[in-house]
């Protein structure tokens, strides 16, 4: 390492320098062969973080991590590969959902995920609530299970951004996380080195969220679509609501449960869950027209409700879970994944008669994994029965002792209904309905949206 001057370039950071990208590049590959210590990295991120990094920084970071390991090539798979990313909340199932619709639309999906931390939960947690889910598969299965059904969902290997992976344990011990050019460098990483040709963005903002307001939420947006552009790869961005948790199944069995459902129900497209699939059908809609197999956006998501609609995502859902090992008998049967409840929460008779107004996301995520649906360090086991089923939502008339929702758990004495009880707030009057996607950032910038995929310049 005797051309890399650490200590002159952490100063140069520290005192607000803007960092040549190749210096950038040198640092990142000397920490990730152990030839820079931790406490001099840990230093480097501190200053990232209180100094921020601009474009052309974020982006020499993003690319010495991308190239720290093996960058997948998925040439040989015929078709425009189209991945989505989501920055988590609570019940945000979506991948489930969204993985096979968009595979059976013709647009293939290769999809590495990440597990639950804190109060959001992982779809590899999820996925593996199934019994039997591999989510372990080695490259070579990756691209042949995409080539053979045009969907794979795994976890990141040891191949894939080895740099992110250091970098990210590291930033979780030195205060250093939530930093939009690291966050956005960390994701970035990984995506493009999946073998993606494009990128759907699910960025939310909301109690329930990583990103608590609007305004951070835009430019963590703004900071991934760059990326995203810088690397040649055409990337879009949806801004969505998180306060209160996404459909009504909480927990990775419930969810992994809700998924299957949405895709195999009598009428999949509306009722009970219409948050969730205006969610899942306005990514899907960006992710169909980006991958070619549709001429517009909201042709696009039409393709993908009449994929829901005559079964065919649910027909690729189930050859996904028999590919990667998976019981395919809860594809039929998916309350088997939860079992029955072991509490019913109520609401209280002094305080609920009128509506529900408020499902605090943040503080059910909190009870979630309290109850053994998440865990609080990366270590932690979970339970993949425990969770929440809301029977009631935000707008939904209530009245005293009516039940608000079923908890499960592998033990009862887990059960703690009075946490989740008081993540619901009452009012005598329903709130003002509103939609589920807020805005959405493309190479040309803002453009706010509404459900049904039309878009009109956001205003200044």
């Amino acid at each position: 390492m005797p051309d890399l001057d650490v200590v002159r370039l952490l100063t140069a950071k520290r005192d607000g320098a803007r960092l040549d990208p190749d210096a950038i590049a040198a640092l990142v590959r000397a920490y990730t062969d152990g030839d820079v210590p931790d406490y001099q990295m840990a230093a480097f991120l501190m200053a990232a973080f209180i100094r921020g990094m601009d474009e052309t920084e974020s982006a020499a970071y993003t690319r010495a991590m991308l190239y720290s390991g093996e960058v997948l090539d998925l040439s040989d798979v015929e078709g425009t590969k189209v991945d989505k990313h989501s920055t988590g909340g609570v019940g945000d199932k979506v991948s489930l959902l969204l993985a096979p619709l968009v595979a059976a639309c013709g647009v293939p999906v290769p999809m590495i995920s990440g597990r639950g931390l804190g109060h959001t939960g992982g779809t590899l947690d999820k996925l593996e609530a199934i019994p039997g889910f591999r989510t372990d598969l080695g490259v070579e299965a990756y691209r042949q299970q995409l080539a053979d059904i045009g969907v794979v969902m795994i976890g990141q290997t040891a191949e894939i951004a080895p740099a992110d992976k250091k970098l990210y344990a590291l930033r979780d011990v030195t205060g250093t996380v939530e930093s939009i050019p690291l966050i956005a460098a960390s994701i970035m990483s990984k995506k493009l080195a999946e073998g993606i040709d494009a990128l759907v963005l699910d960025v939310k903002a909301g109690r329930g969220a990583f990103m608590k307001s609007t305004t951070e939420a835009r430019r963590l947006a703004e900071a991934l679509v760059g990326i995203g552009q810088e690397f040649g790869k055409p990337t879009v961005a949806l801004l969505t609501r998180m306060d209160a948790p996404l459909g009504r199944a909480v927990g990775n069995g419930p969810e992994t449960a809700e998924a299957i459902r949405a895709l195999h129900s009598v009428d999949p497209l509306g009722g009970e869950i219409d948050d969730l699939m205006e969610v899942t059908l306005a990514l899907a809609g960006e992710m169909v027209h980006l991958g070619g197999g549709a001429t517009s956006v909201q042709h696009g998501r039409q393709l993908a409700e009449a994929a829901v609609r005559d079964g065919f995502a649910w027909g690729v859902m189930r050859e996904m879970v028999e590919a990667q090992g998976g019981d395919v008998s809860v594809m039929d049967d998916p309350d088997a994944l939860h079992g029955a409840p072991v509490a019913t929460v109520e609401a209280p008779d002094a305080a609920s008669a009128g509506f529900v107004t408020e499902i605090d996301a943040f503080e059910v995520g909190l009870a979630a994994v309290a109850l053994g649906a998440g865990r609080a360090k990366k270590e932690d086991d979970v339970d993949p029965k425990a969770g929440y089923v809301l029977l009631k939502k935000p707008g939904e008339a209530v009245a005293p002792g009516e039940p608000l929702a079923h908890v499960y758990a592998s033990h009862a004495d887990q059960a703690n209904p009075e946490r989740l009880a008081a993540a619901f707030s009452f009012g005598e009057s329903a709130p003002a309905a509103s939609g589920m996607v807020l805005d959405r950032l493309d190479a040309a910038g803002w453009r706010s949206r509404s459900a049904s995929g039309a878009g009109e310049p956001a205003a200044a």
